[in-house]
Formats: structure tokens, C-alpha cells, sequence
């Protein structure tokens, strides 16, 4: 290849490159800045920021926390659900915690300190919600699969098995999310005439795991949404359900009727979009704003 046609072609090439940055790095961006800000448009495009006296408090698609310092629920507020965005509703991190209905036996691992730091499963994790908000909102906090003090309730049968896979006999049954150096008494005292034993870290993988229903009702009264995180770890809404067992506390901490908060909750619902697409759903953020606007908290 001569010099002369080498020289053009990468000319030609550092052309394309120059007019393709210009275009898609310079005029595209701005271009697309520039849409953004004609009126109905710009509180879409900043993140639809939610301010009050011209300071931002949040926004109206992005959840948040309401919480103290050390992750406490504060009593005057609504509180939304789980994130597994980062350290919750982190924009910059929005994901699910990819753990499924599967996922039901606890571990017991090592924490920075070297000490032992329990690695909760998925069962176990929802559990302990349901327990932590039925405790908050003083109701019933049963839940299926779950034990009363908020673990996952699973057994491993070990013993010889059937053909169809069941232990009829079992030689030894053990809890496997109750360990020994938290509980000394299992959920059940006995599985097919088996004592159960608290998991004493011995390996019981080869037994036939085995998660209890136990005599929880088939609708909790802590509902799905309050104990599992969104897709996306950023939903802004609870359910109308969640909404309501959390009524009696914040009408107590400010003071109101529970018939008033239950108003406020009424006119902050939205139905399905399009009347068949998605759940009713309340805007956790707005209706805290609203609370505080109608009916200070006074600590």
C-alpha cells in the first residue's frame, strides 16, 4: 500500500471520529438537555425531586428510609419497605438480592472481626421482618414457615429413606436455622416421634430438608410487601394493607384518631394503573409530607 493512500485513509478515519464525538458526545447530549427542560418536562428529567420550602426531601419515584441514626424506625412516620438497593434505595446500586423461595437454610460464617456471623437465607431473612414489624405495630406476626422467634422453620431428617424419598424412621432430626449457641429449645420437640435438635454445626446435608408450615394463617397480618424487597429496590410505594397495620402508631405518636390517619391514607391510594395493571399502592413520601403538614409531630 503506497504512503499517500495510507495517509488518507486515516485521515479519513480521524475524520469520522472527530464528526461521530462531536455528534454523539456534544450535540446529542445537549440536545437531549435541552428537550428535558421545556416545562412539564424538567421535574421529570431532575428525578421528579420532592421539595418543601425549596429544600429537596426526596422523590416521588425513588424510595427512602425513616429512620433514626442507628436504623430505628421513627414512630411519627409510615415506613416503607426492604431495600436491597446497597444500604437501601440507593440509586446508584438498585437490584434485587437475587435470592429465591429456595433459599431456606441458614449459615454460620465468619464476620471481620473473626468472630462467628450468622448469613441469613432468604426464609430466614423475611422472618425476621415479619417478627421486627409485627412487634413494632403490636400484630400478629405468624407467618408460615416461620417460627415465633423469627427464623426460618426447617428440619433435616436423616435416616435411611423410601423409594419415594421420605424418612419414615428418622434417626435424627435437626433444626437447622436454630443454632445451639442461640436456642437451646427447637420450634418442635419431636418429628415423627424424633426428638429435634438444635444445629450444633454437625453436617446434616445429607438428611431430607423439610420446611414446617406450621399453624400461621395463609394471609399473615404483616403482608408480602412490608417483609420482601422490590426488583429494583427503589419502590417508593407500600400496599394499602402495610399502610393500614401501621395506623394505630402513627395516629398514637401524633396524637390524631386513627380514623384520621386512616383519611389521609384513603386520599394518598391509587388504584391499578389503567384499572387492571399492577396493585393499589401508596406513595410512602407524600403521605408522610402530608402528616407533617396536617398534623405536626410533636416529640
Amino acid at each position: 500500500m503506497r504512503m499517500s493512500t495510507w495517509i488518507r485513509q486515516h485521515l479519513a478515519a480521524l475524520r469520522a471520529l472527530l464528526v461521530l464525538t462531536v455528534l454523539t458526545g456534544i450535540v446529542y447530549p445537549l440536545a437531549v438537555f435541552g428537550v428535558a427542560q421545556i416545562p412539564g418536562l424538567h421535574d421529570k428529567a431532575d428525578g421528579s425531586l420532592v421539595r418543601v420550602d425549596g429544600k429537596v426531601v426526596g422523590s416521588s419515584l425513588i424510595g427512602q428510609s425513616f429512620t433514626d441514626a442507628d436504623g430505628n424506625a421513627l414512630v411519627q412516620y409510615f415506613q416503607s419497605r426492604p431495600s436491597a438497593a446497597g444500604d437501601g434505595y440507593d440509586p446508584l446500586s438498585t437490584s434485587a438480592s437475587n435470592l429465591g423461595p429456595e433459599d431456606i437454610v441458614d449459615s454460620m460464617g465468619t464476620g471481620e472481626d473473626g468472630q462467628p456471623e450468622l448469613e441469613a437465607s432468604l426464609l430466614t431473612t423475611v422472618c425476621a421482618r415479619g417478627k421486627a414489624i409485627a412487634d413494632r405495630e403490636g400484630v400478629d406476626g405468624a407467618r408460615p414457615f416461620c417460627t415465633k422467634d423469627g427464623v426460618g422453620a426447617v428440619l433435616s431428617v436423616l435416616g435411611p429413606r423410601a423409594a419415594d424419598g421420605e424418612v419414615d424412621h428418622p434417626t435424627k432430626v435437626v433444626s437447622v436455622n436454630e443454632f445451639c449457641s442461640v436456642t437451646a429449645q427447637p420450634f418442635l420437640a419431636t418429628y415423627k416421634n424424633t426428638p429435634v435438635v438444635c444445629n450444633d454445626g454437625a453436617d446434616f446435608s445429607t438428611g431430607r430438608i423439610i420446611p414446617i408450615y406450621g399453624a400461621a394463617p395463609a394471609d399473615p397480618a404483616v403482608p408480602a410487601d412490608a417483609v420482601t424487597a422490590s426488583g429494583s429496590g427503589l419502590d417508593p410505594h407500600i400496599s394499602p394493607e402495610y399502610a393500614a397495620i401501621q395506623v394505630p402508631r402513627i395516629a398514637q405518636a401524633r396524637g390524631i384518631s386513627a380514623d384520621q390517619v386512616r383519611e389521609m391514607v384513603a386520599a394518598h391510594t391509587k388504584g391499578r394503573t389503567l384499572g387492571f395493571l399492577g396493585e393499589p399502592r401508596v406513595n410512602v413520601l407524600q403521605l408522610n409530607m402530608d402528616l407533617d403538614s396536617r398534623y405536626p409531630f410533636k416529640s
